[in-house]
């Protein structure tokens, strides 16, 4: 399976499938909201004839900031310079609605793994629009820890520096790119150390490698950070000898230090 893409070019876009879906989900969330409050009218103008004309104002204002995110996302993703904080209400709204999306996709027959690609590219996307600029020792670089060589003897869950670039996996020149740019990186197991690592490295942004599900729980927990997510590939299957596209890797290092950390 090859790696997501950042944006434009040699990567395909896959945003129509989570926006789609979100936009769905959206609109059947109104929907819903107001057979609610149409349902509970009497009810509430039993109690007290003001509280039919809150509850309308409080589900016209929760509808409309809804639909004001996906608008956000939909500016941003066609290159539309947006506010600061709609950008971040954008990233709100995505959050509050991927479970629903889920349920909408499951609905529809769209595999997860599909929705979660198209995630990562909206996600990517729109950190790409917001034009983040750090210093190279800024960026942190996770990594999984199945981009080893599962015979390798000199693990590097610990220690990077273990890694004796002999080439038969992807560590090595992603070591190499590392030193390039002068970024940090580390190798995890799992979203528990990967959250670790990140609180102890306190980085500005990340550039992540990992597959669909690790890629799309890591950029909801890091969130405000900014992160580029490279999905890995699974020649022999889930978690077990992956590898991954350096060239990816290197233009999201890029697109975070506008160059100016290479050697």
């Amino acid at each position: 399976m090859q790696g997501a893409g950042l944006t434009g070019g040699v990567f395909p876009p896959k945003k129509r499938i989570f926006m789609a879906l979100t936009l769905a989900s959206v609109l059947i969330g109104a929907f819903l909201i107001y057979v609610v409050w149409k349902v509970t009218v009497p009810g509430l103008a039993q109690i007290n004839p003001v509280l039919p004309r809150v509850m309308k104002a409080v589900a016209f204002l929760v509808v409309v900031a809804l639909l004001l995110g996906v608008a956000g996302i939909v500016l941003a993703l066609f290159g539309m310079p947006i506010q600061t904080y709609i950008y971040f209400w954008a990233w709100k709204v995505i959050n509050i609605m991927f479970p629903f999306s889920v349920g909408l996709g499951r609905l529809f027959n769209v595999p997860r793994s599909r929705l979660e690609q198209s995630f990562i590219e909206v996600s990517n996307n729109l950190v790409l629009r917001h034009k983040v600029k750090v210093p190279a020792e800024m960026v942190m670089i996770l990594l999984p820890h199945c981009l080893q060589l599962d015979i390798c003897e000199h693990k590097i869950t610990k220690n990077i520096d273990n890694c004796r670039q002999c080439g038969r996996c992807s560590v090595g020149p992603l070591v190499e790119l590392a030193k390039k740019y002068g970024c940090i990186m580390d190798v995890v197991t799992g979203g528990t150390l990967a959250r670790q690592m990140v609180k102890e490295a306190r980085p500005k942004v990340i550039v992540a490698v990992a597959c669909e599900r690790d890629l799309t729980s890591g950029i909801q927990d890091v969130f405000p950070m900014p992160v580029l997510g490279v999905l890995n590939e699974r020649p022999f299957g889930p978690c077990f000898n992956t590898k991954v596209d350096i060239g990816k890797v290197e233009e999201a290092i890029k697109a975070f230090t506008g160059d100016s950390g290479a050697a």
